[in-house]
């Protein structure tokens, strides 16, 4: 944890997150902040940057009709915008939950899901390191553009927040652009608030009118610098793509930092939950869903899928395997192409290498599945399960009709389609015996050939 952290954890700290935007760009019916990002909603990300700071309340700003937000941040009290009257207006709403707080407030946006612990905690420790009553996150921009401009005293404190489009020529060429977070004493802030004013051609109520409203009340406004990455709110699906490949060279990193091998990183698809331990390889072109843990010394090869699964130390899965929701692939254990698994336990040995599907089964250690064999586990009804015991071996193109029990050291022979007992070290072959017709392809061929085809040969 760093510095500024454990200086805001000293603090009382209430956290504003302003999420009421309807999101149009968007063209969804989901609110915008719901949009996922690595897996995880863009506002999640939001909330678990904060942790680090450790506040005290969490109060979200929502618009009317948003259930599926309020279910989504849950436990934090959430608020109803019901007139978008903007920023201002939004942090007025939440004042209700806020009446008696005392402390800090900490104002951050739901559509920002790339701001980091480290840029929260830096904002807080600004304020409290230069004694200020407020302060305001700012960012160098490449591009200045339509963001309102941040102008400071020869001491570095903020004295104005100037709109572009009211900026002169002098202001405009400034590249200190605020990032619309701030943090502020719950009095002062919410007094500031009480005297906003809407004369302005939308008529909406904006918050960065309270730096120069402090100002001019005598109050000193700190500022503090974030990459320019992490403060772009996500307002279209092309800003939620690009948030998306920052949001995977961060996962990235992090992975390879911890010791993971990535062998070809810009290929790899990872979810903010994704854990790769120490060791763990993975190949290229790899695309991790929700849930997945990889142990260390297990190879992911190139070209798999896996979801809401965990696969064991030296395990090796793929190339061109899915691991579905549920399946534990054990220690040593061997998934190859082809091979599709949910809701399954391969145990520590246990072998499928090509071209498989195993559904709702337990395959015992060191068992072999022949190519082509599955479980059959939907009766179109109900799924039912499939136990394999150790050391048995799935014929080919066997099929094993659940719910089926197959004993230790088993036999299943190749073709064979069985179902119920089969016990310990019992051989099973329900193969059809083979039918000889001499001469019957030539036969047949004849019958089926067209008369103005007389060679056979399409």
């Amino acid at each position: 944890m760093t510095v500024e952290a454990e200086i805001c954890k000293g603090a009382e700290l209430a956290v504003v997150v302003l999420a009421a935007g309807k999101g149009t760009r968007m063209n969804s019916d989901l609110p915008k902040v719901l949009h996922p990002l690595a897996g995880r909603p863009m506002i999640g990300h939001v909330l678990q940057a904060l942790e680090p700071l450790a506040p005290d309340r969490i109060v979200v700003v929502i618009g009317p009709e948003m259930e599926a937000l309020q279910a989504a941040v849950q436990p934090h009290t959430c608020v109803v915008q019901e007139d978008r009257l903007g920023t201002g207006h939004a942090l007025r709403c939440a004042h209700a939950q806020l009446r008696n707080w005392k402390g800090q407030v900490l104002v951050v946006y739901g559509d920002t899901p790339l701001i980091t612990a480290d840029t929260l905690a830096a904002l807080c420790a600004a304020k409290a390191r230069q004694g200020a009553a407020l302060a305001a996150l700012a960012f160098r921009a490449r591009d200045p553009g339509a963001y309102g401009r941040i102008v400071l005293d020869t001491a570095g404190n903020l004295l104005r927040v100037v709109e572009a489009v009211e900026a002169d020529a002098a202001t405009r060429a400034i590249d200190l652009c605020n990032a619309g977070l701030l943090m502020g004493d719950a009095d002062l802030l919410f007094d500031l608030l009480g005297d906003l004013r809407n004369d302005n051609s939308k008529k909406e109520y904006f918050l960065p009118e309270v730096f120069e409203m402090a100002v001019g009340a005598g109050q000193r406004v700190a500022v503090a610098l974030a990459p320019e990455e992490e403060v772009q709110g996500v307002n279209s699906r092309a800003e939620l793509a690009a948030a998306e490949s920052v949001m995977q060279q961060r996962l990235r990193q992090a992975a390879l930092t911890a010791g993971a091998t990535l062998e070809h990183p810009d290929s790899v698809y990872l979810q903010a939950d994704t854990i790769l331990e120490p060791d763990a390889v993975v190949e290229a072109n790899v695309v991790f869903g929700p849930g997945v843990i990889v142990r260390g010394g297990a190879r992911i090869r190139a070209f798999s899928h896996i979801e809401k699964a965990e696969i064991a130390r030296n395990a090796v899965v793929g190339p061109f395997a899915r691991i579905r929701e549920g399946s534990l692939i054990g220690e040593g254990a061997r998934i190859g192409n082809f091979v599709e698994t949910k809701n399954t336990t391969l145990e520590a040995g246990a072998k499928a290498n090509h071209l498989a599907y195993l559904g709702d089964a337990t395959i015992g250690s060191g068992a072999n599945i022949g190519a082509g064999a599955i479980t059959c586990n939907y009766d179109g009804f109900a799924k039912h399960r499939t136990e394999i015991g150790a050391g048995a071996f799935i014929g080919s193109n066997a099929a094993l009709v659940a719910p089926a029990t197959i004993g230790k050291g088993a036999i299943v022979g190749a073709g064979s389609t069985v179902g119920g007992e089969i016990a310990d070290d019992e051989l099973i072959v329900t193969r059809a015996p083979a039918k000889r017709i001499k001469e019957g392809a030539r036969r047949y061929r004849e019958t089926h050939r067209k008369p103005d085809n007389k060679s056979g040969k399409e």
